[in-house]
């Protein structure tokens, strides 16, 4: 199944910031007026949604592995100390998401408003010159003075 039918806990946001339900988003990012903004937030977008489901696939199976009606045979110490560093990569890697998404929401220009001229960067010019390089120490020679 595809990222654009799945939901992620942001989608609200995406919505509310650009204005159109997620799947229209997506229409609209393969567009050629389509902003930067929206193309990397559903990016980002889809990325949580791959993390969401890695986080729920190791909650559930740490829920059936621990189920009051399981046999306390079956419980493994080592397959739940897995899950527990699986389950801490893919919660660093949606909340990872979750804050770089929000951080773009919150940076990005405002609907419609696009700058007025592109942005130009200044080159930084080197204005220091650099001394010789001093001599090259002669090998034990020493110069002697002559009176």
């Amino acid at each position: 199944m595809s990222v654009i039918e799945k939901t992620s806990t942001q989608d609200h946001l995406l919505e509310e910031a650009f204005g159109a339900p997620v799947r229209e988003l997506y229409a609209q990012a393969t567009g050629p007026e389509a902003s930067a903004a929206l193309v990397r937030a559903l990016e980002l977008r889809s990325f949580l949604v791959v993390a969401e489901e890695q986080v729920a696939r190791v909650r559930d199976r740490v829920h059936a592995a621990t189920a009051a009606d399981r046999d306390m045979n079956e419980l493994s110490a080592d397959n739940l100390r897995f899950d527990a560093q699986w389950l801490e990569a893919a919660l660093s890697g949606r909340n990872g998401y979750v804050a770089a998404l929000g951080e773009l929401l919150r940076v990005m220009p405002e609907p419609g408003q696009r700058p007025g001229r592109p942005v130009r960067f200044a080159q930084q010019k080197i204005t220091a010159v650099a001394s010789p390089a001093p001599p090259p120490p002669r090998a034990g020679a020493v110069r002697a003075h002559r009176p």
